[in-house]
């Protein structure tokens, strides 16, 4: 299904409807437009318009491709400056905006529409919503003299994954702690998905068990390696799992104000009632949630937890909230709903069934781990409550995660058989 011209950034050039003339560039062999449209409610707030200018020039830089990978300084959206403390700068690694499209997701309740927001297209080693948190992160660690980044996750870890790319981009040494399960711990981990891509950029892999994992946590985990690092002579920056701390979230603070833009800058007048994602470690809902809550869009935010349980989202991301100042309650911002299953990326063969009519339907692959069992959670939860969802305009946010995909090939192998040994007849011509 074709992008919406009024939201897809990405898109073949149309005949403007203004006087401004939009901006092409040429980028990895695609048009590259940016919108320059005029909003026509801008006059009537002229500090979201000032926001959308703010917003606007950023974008016309990145279209030129000449600011990525560099250090830029961080003016928050006007809704955002009373929180506390604001970054001063941040790295350009992610290639936004982002695109918007109408989704057709099949089955939906009666006058429902959702839309898609393709995080997963925000680069390609550093895709997904990790790389929006890293740009801060990393900036911060540069900032504070690092030679060196620890960060710890899962065996197949998409911020783990981007962290060694962002990491490696700005010739920083990486660490990676990756939680895999006691039978495996003593054996090379392979080169399946995002191991690929993260022993390909050079990072340093410890394995730890799941067990051990449990027993001493993240925290000490990464501690325990920075003084090691620290004795060794190193200058190690540690990054939580996801990425996930109170800087982190300023990552999708920042997007809200991208959305926002969009919204402002189109042709049709959308206001989405409710923002869907899935939570994996807490950062994204956070910034999701505040900005929503503070800028102009108040959209519900409904997150699908992936691992742990609602109520252990809602202390986190009261942390993270509070963390910066932010004076709200988490529990009045997000609606949390476990999504996680079996467990965190253990999934069902009727969920990866599912991923695969998805993609079939709609051209859209999602993860396994994270957004697949989000839009599973979605529906199932649209069948069992229609009357929550119709009529209602949905922003789900696709999180990225694609090489995950290759850690389940087994799984998926069976549901996916469309092929034939092509029968071509002696008669056909050479």
């Amino acid at each position: 299904m074709s992008c919406s011209p009024l939201l897809c950034s990405f898109r073949i050039p149309a005949i403007p409807i203004s006087k401004k003339k939009p901006i092409f560039t040429h980028q990895n062999n695609r048009l590259l437009t940016v919108s320059l449209f005029s909003h026509s409610h801008s006059n009537s707030h002229p500090q979201h318009h000032t926001q959308s200018m703010e917003v606007n020039d950023t974008i016309t830089n990145n279209a030129l491709g000449f600011d990525f990978l560099t250090k830029k300084p961080y003016t928050p959206p006007s809704w955002a400056t009373h929180l506390n403390p604001i970054p001063p700068n941040y790295f350009s690694l992610a290639h936004l905006p982002t695109p918007i499209h109408k989704w057709n997701l099949p089955n939906l309740p009666k006058n429902t529409q959702v839309w898609l927001k393709r995080d997963d297209l925000s680069g390609m080693q550093l895709s997904g919503n990790k790389v929006r948190k890293l740009e801060f992160l990393m900036a911060d660690a540069v900032a504070q003299g690092a030679d060196c980044i620890i960060t710890i996750g899962g065996i197949q870890s998409n911020h783990c994954r981007a962290t060694a790319v962002a990491a490696r981009y700005l010739n920083l040494d990486c660490y990676l702690i990756l939680r895999t399960s006691k039978a495996v711990v003593d054996q090379d981990p392979g080169l399946t998905g995002n191991l690929l891509v993260e022993r390909l950029v050079g990072a340093h892999v410890e394995l730890i068990s799941k067990e051990e994992y449990g027993k001493i946590g993240s925290v000490a985990l990464t501690n325990h390696l920075k003084e090691k690092l620290l004795n060794e002579g190193r200058k190690p920056y540690v990054i939580p799992v996801g990425g996930s701390n109170s800087l982190g979230t300023w990552g999708y603070i920042k997007a809200i104000a991208e959305i926002e833009h969009q919204l402002q800058t189109g042709t049709e007048n959308i206001k989405f009632d409710d923002i869907v994602v899935a939570c994996g470690s807490g950062g994204t809902i956070a910034g999701l949630s505040l900005g929503s809550l503070l800028s102009s869009l108040k959209a519900k935010v409904h997150a699908f937890s992936v691992c742990d349980d609602p109520n252990y989202f809602y202390d986190y991301v009261q942390g993270l909230l509070d963390g910066l100042e932010a004076g709200v309650d988490s529990r009045n911002i997000v609606d949390i709903i476990n999504a996680k299953g079996l467990g965190y990326a253990i999934n069902t063969a009727e969920e990866l069934n599912f991923v695969k009519e998805i993609a079939a339907a709609t051209g859209v692959i999602l993860d396994p781990v994270y957004s697949g069992k989000a839009v599973y959670g979605l529906t199932k939860d649209m069948a069992e409550n229609p009357k929550k969802w119709e009529g209602r305009k949905i922003l789900f946010i696709h999180t990225g995660g694609l090489l995950g995909l290759y850690d389940k090939v087994q799984q998926i192998d069976s549901l996916v058989g469309n092929w034939n040994r092509m029968d071509v007849h002696e008669s056909v011509p050479p």
